[in-house]
């Protein structure tokens, strides 16, 4: 026997343990699927380790690519990153949603103000998800997107 048999149970259980700090289940067995479509590999990278855990999550650098991948897996979220809104022109915004019915789109900015994105919005994007990213408001502005309901908290005075 080899070690790494003998090591792969331990290595699988920690893996899964890793996985799932901070992951409610339920939603991680869901199968919505998010594209992100953005050729800066950071803010693309960065938003699939956000979101990772509880979606099926695609990178994509061009929106030929993200459309090849739409016709056998279509998204039900588009996250649309300025730099590719920028690099291929405001038609991204249409292709999409002619391509994937029912598909939203949120613009990946610094600033909502910006003409080309109040230009996507006018086309179809449904919002703006804001930078700097944290994983609350990221998750939160997905969620809300894809029909998941937000956990409700009301704060109680007691006086």
């Amino acid at each position: 026997m080899k070690i790494a048999d003998l090591l792969a149970p331990h290595t699988a259980q920690r893996e899964e343990a890793i996985m799932q700090i901070g992951v409610d289940t339920q939603r991680a067995v869901e199968n919505k699927r998010v594209f992100v479509l953005d050729c800066d590999d950071v803010t693309s990278t960065a938003l699939q380790f956000m979101l990772a855990d509880e979606m099926e999550t695609h990178l994509f650098t061009t929106a030929a690519e993200a459309l090849a991948k739409a016709k056998t897996a279509p998204p039900e979220l588009v996250l649309l990153g300025l730099a590719t809104l920028e690099a291929e022109g405001e038609a991204v915004v249409t292709q999409l949603r002619e391509a994937v019915e029912d598909v939203r789109i949120l613009v990946v900015c610094f600033d909502a103000d910006e003409p080309l994105v109040k230009r996507a919005l006018e086309l179809g994007a449904v919002s703006t998800l804001l930078r700097p990213l944290k994983v609350e408001n990221v998750r939160r502005k997905v969620d809300a997107q894809i029909g998941r309901r937000a956990a409700l908290s009301i704060p109680v005075v007691v006086r």
